[in-house]
């Protein structure tokens, strides 16, 4: 039975309340203008896949293998993979405690820990989140970049793409506002997914065919292998998880945590498989020296990088909302009118502003700073991997750990242990990282 007490601490750290309207779904004091409860696992199960198969995985090759090698980024690769899926697996349990539905992670942390990791878990989950779309817009405005160069020998800067990068994605954040209304874009998106993944891959083997000379050892001082091997490790739980398992669980349908495991064994088998194959067969292609951005390596006809290019770009205009969506979700429910529905005038006329003026800024620093990807890696050292691992073992003590077995109490204070230390070995590896590119570029700087 939910207690009053139990009531009130998850009223105290929702920061989004606010009066029922017909499209919210309303549980133990929490309001969201978002959907809630409604959506398939067969649908999540199929975003997660095309979300996780978007742009970014055109730069893996370079970020988890050539730190790596092949030894060490296989076992990485697999150990890391299923770590994921398991932390995953275990925070969906969480969905519910007691019979309380946690919609957010961060009221989760808020009513199990206090108000301090209520905020802990925002900014960690928050940082995460706009720098991953600062991210598709750099990948974007390169892809965009790329299809120039194949019709003119001076293309214009990066920074113009990567204006017409934020203008897409605004434009298809504003009409299409919520996750669940994302279901009639899965289509699309899977087309475009499979259609330059596979493109790709028949040009990657048919050069890896033809490069001889291909060398896979791994490159410079000792010191700065391993730091890069660390920033590898990091790319790789990036690749695998986003940190925002609870906001997407809420979407689902009763029951949720039986729905959200399906769509993680969907997400884990078909979807990884697609994401480290194409990593590992550019790996192959050209070795320690592929680009971060593959379809520069490419041979063949113009038409293959501009297919592939255009069907990345315009994928990644699905797949980023997505990983923003729980920063509109809040947004919404602070800003729009409840008692209206998402489509009032009124409405309508604040979600434009909202979004206009959260992709302005994710633009505006993605072209100040274009090697974001650096910053990513940071961000993903320091929040994603205590939001992925440590947090979870965390509840667990808090939920289960007066009746669960001593075994099990020392895997999860092992977990926490592990990964905390991780998290600051990895962040030293990602600042170093940005140290180094912030000596070779400058601000506005056409990459």
């Amino acid at each position: 039975m939910e207690t009053k007490e139990e009531t009130s601490n998850i009223e105290a750290f929702s920061t989004e309340q606010g009066p029922i309207m017909s499209s919210v779904k309303h549980e133990n004091g929490l309001t969201s203008a978002h959907t809630i409860d409604h959506d398939s696992w067969q649908q999540v199960g199929l975003l997660l896949v095309t979300s996780f198969n978007c742009g970014y995985i055109l730069s893996f090759s370079n970020l988890m293998l050539v730190p790596l090698g092949w030894t060490w980024g296989i076992i990485c690769l697999v150990v890391v993979g299923l770590y994921t899926a398991y932390a995953n697996w275990l925070l969906a349990a969480f969905h519910f405690i007691n019979g309380q539905r946690f919609i957010r992670y961060r009221d989760l942390m808020g009513f199990l820990f206090g108000r301090e990791m209520y905020y802990i878990t925002w900014v960690f989950q928050y940082s995460t989140i706009l720098l991953a779309n600062m991210g598709f817009i750099l990948l974007g405005g390169k892809a965009l970049k790329e299809i120039n160069s194949e019709f003119s020998d001076s293309p214009l800067r990066l920074q113009y793409y990567i204006i017409i990068t934020g203008a897409a994605y605004f434009l298809f954040a504003f009409l299409i506002p919520t996750m669940s209304a994302m279901r009639r874009w899965l289509g699309i998106s899977t087309i475009l997914t499979f259609t330059y993944i596979i493109i790709l891959l028949v040009v990657l083997v048919k050069d890896g065919k033809s490069n001889k000379n291909k060398d896979y050892k791994i490159h410079g001082s000792k010191a700065g292998k391993v730091f890069n091997g660390f920033g590898a490790i990091s790319a790789i739980i990036v690749c695998n998880t986003s940190g925002l398992l609870l906001e997407i669980q809420s979407t689902l349908r009763k029951p949720a945590v039986e729905n959200m495991r399906k769509a993680l064994y969907t997400q884990y088998t078909a979807g990884l498989l697609v994401y480290y194959g194409v990593s590992i067969v550019g790996y192959w292609a050209y070795g320690s020296v592929v680009s971060a951005y593959l379809p520069e390596e490419l041979s063949g006809p113009k038409w293959v990088k501009i297919v592939i290019n255009f069907a990345a770009f315009l994928q990644s205009i699905v797949s980023q909302h997505m990983f923003l969506a729980p920063i509109h979700e809040t947004l919404d429910t602070k800003f729009l009118k409840l008692d209206e529905s998402m489509d009032s005038k009124e409405n309508i006329k604040r979600r434009f502003y909202v979004r206009a003026l959260l992709f302005s800024f994710n633009t505006f620093v993605t072209a100040a700073f274009p090697f974001m990807g650096d910053f990513v890696n940071l961000f993903g050292s320091f929040t994603l991997i205590p939001i992925t691992f440590v947090f979870p073992s965390m509840i667990f003590l808090k939920v289960k750990g007066k009746t669960a077995r001593l075994e099990k109490k020392a895997w999860h204070w092992s977990n926490i242990i592990l990964f905390s230390l991780l998290a600051v070995v990895t962040t030293i590896s990602a600042v170093r990282l940005i140290v180094n590119d912030v000596q070779q570029y400058s601000f506005f700087a056409n990459t």
